[in-house]
């Protein structure tokens, strides 16, 4: 796996964490939540369009 790649999935991972821990609070914050579930998606879209990149170079 490159490097770049590895650390998209590594952000993506920790942006899941946070998710989770911001769910579980008594309170969620939704605002908190929605900037991370964008970024997460933003995330996705770019490791997607790596893979394709790879798959086709």
């Amino acid at each position: 796996m490159h490097i770049f790649s590895y650390k998209l999935t590594r952000l993506h991972a920790r942006l899941d964490e946070q998710i989770r821990a911001e769910i579980e609070r008594r309170i969620p914050n939704t605002l908190r939540l929605l900037r991370l579930k964008r970024l997460r998606l933003n995330v996705k879209d770019r490791l997607y369009a790596r893979t394709l990149q790879l798959r086709f170079d």
